[in-house]
């Protein structure tokens, strides 16, 4: 039996930027949506049309561009009560966006009709039905979202179905059924849809929120039980505990059950997608969310690392190519043999395995010191190629000198001097800089760069310090991160030392000579 295709209704745009800490201007909001097209969701939510000038813009904009896949939706409410939708400025703003789809919600909790609302049972069922005829009447379709529905139901299941029936007479398309709180259980979602369907007997769809960590669950619930439509966010963002995460709903729908929700070969874009829409809010990515996390994959353990070098299966539930997502090797003082062999033949590292033991041995000796690898690759591949037959280090560290003074007129002064052969010449060379570790970089790139002109696109965009045991006052263990970058690669280093110079020299040393190494 051919299951049918399910719609995947992206609200990252409107509901996803009800999260905090989540925001886009109206181009973010764009290039978010033409990515949304691109990978072929049925309906992107643009925004809450009238309620704030980004919004505005973005319909206006949206409006003359061409959508392969997706149709642009605008959201609102029903009417106001003791009125009609032909003089309401909401009902009149979803018109003016002139999107092809409205979304409008309506109360279906017998509380927010009193409390809220103020008005009465009778009155909310007539301004669902005005408000979805009227917008249907005007070229739109039309798609009901019912807020509060499954708590709604709780209270009163006969006047939650009227509120649904009324939105099917006005000539609502599809019927959304919302768990607003997001406190519904799975098998409460299971037992009410299906005591629903037989009454109902019209298309409906699903909008979860993650306050119970139940959104995912209940979205794909509510698809066992019949609903041909899912909306969520990527990555879950929105309001308080967030949306129903559209990424591992997408990637469960098509890898584990069968249905289709994208167009063929757009599940690989996934992470991808993902990842995009972090870097444009320019937020911090979590990386352990399931499917698009860099983490969603990685292997730490060494019985694990074992394990997959033999069968990926052994520790892993999908493919993570299939979503655009790669297999990782951490490794940590947890790691086995296993890790530094798949991290050498990533990197194209030839070792042999006791060179690998005695990488392994140091590596659990620095991180009882605090030295941490699992950020620091980079630190970890170069253990390894120093280990390889025949290397030579591209330059060699002599010795630096680090001064730090108070000058009238200039402030803070950082001045480092640093002491390195390279290819058998001695080169002693000094620098200033903002601060310590950039006085350090700036000496070290003039003496490296007449020998290796590409230093000059590296770029230290990330430099992180941890205090590892603070009781110990300034004589505590100070761990180092340093990330780099240069026009196509991106790498990371660390260092560890009672003092903060050392611990940056180290890692700023190893992040050169990885760049100069093996970065491409």
């Amino acid at each position: 039996m051919t299951l049918p295709r399910i719609q995947i209704y992206d609200t990252t745009l409107r509901d996803g930027t009800q999260s905090e800490g989540f925001t886009l201007s109206s181009n973010d909001k764009i290039r978010i949506a033409q990515k949304l097209d691109d990978i072929g969701v049925a309906f992107i939510e643009g925004g809450w049309p009238g309620s704030n000038p980004k919004d505005v813009e973005f319909f206006e904009r949206a409006r003359d561009m061409q959508w392969k896949n997706a149709l642009i939706t605008a959201f609102g409410s029903t009417c106001r009560v003791k009125g009609g939708p032909e003089d309401d400025a909401n009902i009149k703003a979803l018109l003016d966006s002139n999107t092809p789809v409205c979304t409008i919600f309506g109360k279906t909790w017998t509380l927010h009709v009193k409390e809220v609302l103020l008005t009465t049972n009778d009155d909310n069922l007539r301004i669902i039905e005005q408000s979805v005829a009227y917008l249907k009447a005007n070229g739109k379709r039309v798609i009901y979202d019912a807020e509060h529905f499954f708590d709604g139901y709780k209270a009163d299941s006969s006047y939650a179905l009227e509120t649904l029936k009324a939105a099917v007479r006005g000539g609502a398309e599809t019927v959304v059924l919302c768990d607003t709180n997001g406190g519904t259980l799975p098998w409460e979602v299971e037992q009410i849809i299906r005591a629903l369907k037989p009454a109902l007997d019209h298309p409906f769809g699903i909008h979860t929120h993650n306050d119970g960590e139940c959104a995912v669950v209940n979205s794909l619930m509510a698809v066992r039980e019949g609903a041909i439509q899912v909306q969520g966010t990527i990555n879950g963002v929105g309001e308080r505990c967030g949306n129903a995460n559209l990424c591992s709903i997408i990637s469960d729908l098509e890898l584990k059950m069968g249905y289709q929700c994208l167009p063929a070969g757009k599940l690989e874009h996934l992470y991808d997608l993902s990842h995009f829409v972090v870097e444009v809010a320019n937020i911090t990515p979590d990386e352990h969310l399931p499917f698009v996390g860099k983490s969603a994959f990685a292997h730490k353990g060494g019985v694990h690392v074992a394990a997959m070098r033999r069968s990926p299966q052994s520790y892993q539930h999908i493919e993570p190519e299939k979503i655009g997502n790669k297999m990782r090797v951490v490794v940590s003082d947890l790691s086995g043999r296993g890790n530094l062999l798949s991290k050498a033949e990533e990197h194209g590292v030839e070792v042999e395995g006791e060179e690998v033991v005695g990488v392994l041995n140091d590596i659990k000796e620095l991180e009882s010191r605090g030295f941490s690898f699992e950020a620091a690759e980079a630190s970890v591949t170069m253990m390894l190629k120093r280990q390889e037959y025949g290397y030579k280090a591209p330059f060699e560290l002599i010795d630096f000198s680090v001064n730090v003074e108070h000058r009238q007129g200039r402030g803070i002064f950082a001045e480092a001097t640093v002491k390195v052969k390279v290819k058998g010449e001695l080169f002693h060379t000094a620098a200033d800089g903002n601060g310590p570790v950039n006085a350090m970089d700036n000496a070290l790139r003039k003496a490296l760069v007449s020998y290796y002109p590409q230093v000059a696109k590296f770029h230290l965009s990330d430099y992180k310090v941890r205090i590892l045991d603070s009781d110990h006052g300034t004589e505590a263990i100070t761990r180092v991160l340093i990330d780099t970058r240069n026009d196509t690669s991106r790498w990371s280093t660390v260092g560890a030392s009672t003092n903060i110079i050392e611990a940056s020299w180290r890692a700023l040393a190893d992040s050169m000579e990885y760049g100069l190494m093996v970065a491409h």
